[in-house]
């Protein structure tokens, strides 16, 4: 019943910035973490940031001081801005609830590639 749409991804250079946009519909995201996921080729999916109903957020060290994860739950949308970009940061981007153990079906993902 929940759709997860991902958006907001393309090519940028090292050190690029983008900001992705994950808008959910079918079911109100206010009373529930969110998160976003990633998976690079050959890997496993990683969580990278948590937001939880209350406003903390949670992030992979990799990624602190680089990212922020943000909602607007009238808009039942949830965003990733992604700062200094590196290579290694490429992978297909996800978000979903969360809880981990208990994921809504996965959208398609955004793909973000870092690459000069």
């Amino acid at each position: 019943q929940v759709q997860l749409v991902e958006s907001g991804g393309g090519l940028v250079q090292p050190g690029g910035s983008l900001r992705l946009s994950c808008l959910a519909s079918r079911r109100p995201i206010s009373i529930y973490s969110m998160a976003w996921y990633r998976q690079a080729p050959g890997k496993q999916r990683e969580l990278v940031a948590t937001i939880f109903s209350s406003g903390n957020t949670k992030y992979k060290d990799s990624v602190k001081g680089r990212f922020s994860i943000s909602r607007d739950n009238a808009k039942n949308t949830v965003y990733l801005q992604m700062n200094s970009l590196k290579p290694d940061d490429t992978a297909v981007y996800y978000c979903n609830n969360g809880i981990d153990t208990s994921p809504w079906p996965w959208g398609q993902g955004t793909q973000v590639t870092v690459s000069s």
